[in-house]
């Protein structure tokens, strides 16, 4: 079986959903992945070229005003060129993002990236994980603690830097990571045997 090609196509504007972008990678990369970090207001021809032979394609931002981010709607807008030709259709898809607020509207980001992981015939991965935190027993601490399904999501106060992402928030994308490599591995089991 070949090695799975997770993409995470990101952008962040404070760093703190660079933090999670790496958090994403490692996990990845821990699960057996060749993993690229593609900062999405920077893509090269290049890096197009990385997200159109991936295997996966994790797509991050940092929700500001209730949606992903200005530069990440810049990048969705131009991945329109690769919807033409559906070339990544089939792929696998899947998100993050942090907000300074528990909540902050983050499901908004990440149903923008299921929409725009639908329009180009992507399959979604979500977290697959129960909510953390929600019981007498829980904690902070807990992965998936603030009991989002469709993705990964962090909640950073907005008074500190990227050193303020919290640690459970960083453990859940990581386990993100390693999620889509693993869905990514039965999916390509899957292929060969149909």
């Amino acid at each position: 079986m070949t090695t799975p090609v997770v993409s995470i196509a990101y952008h962040s504007g404070y760093g703190h959903t660079a933090v999670l972008a790496e958090a994403v990678r490692a996990g990845a990369a821990e699960a057996g992945a060749e993993v690229h970090l593609i900062k999405v207001d920077e893509i090269t021809d290049e890096q197009w070229e990385t997200l159109d032979r991936s295997d996966v394609i994790v797509f991050g931002s940092p929700t500001y005003m209730g949606t992903a981010s200005g530069a990440f709607h810049v990048f969705a807008e131009k991945s329109s060129q690769r919807w033409f030709g559906q070339d990544w259709k089939d792929k696998l898809a899947a998100g993050f993002t942090n907000s300074g607020s528990k909540s902050g509207d983050k499901l908004h980001t990440l149903q923008f990236f299921q929409i725009l992981a639908g329009q180009h015939g992507m399959h979604w991965v979500n977290l697959g994980l129960h909510p953390g935190w929600n019981n007498s027993e829980g904690s902070e601490h807990d992965l998936n603690r603030l009991g989002v399904f469709a993705g990964a999501a962090a909640q950073t106060n907005v008074d500190q830097g990227p050193e303020g992402v919290h640690k459970a928030d960083v453990a859940t994308a990581e386990h993100l990571g390693r999620r889509v490599t693993e869905t990514a591995k039965v999916f390509a089991r899957g292929r060969v045997a149909a």
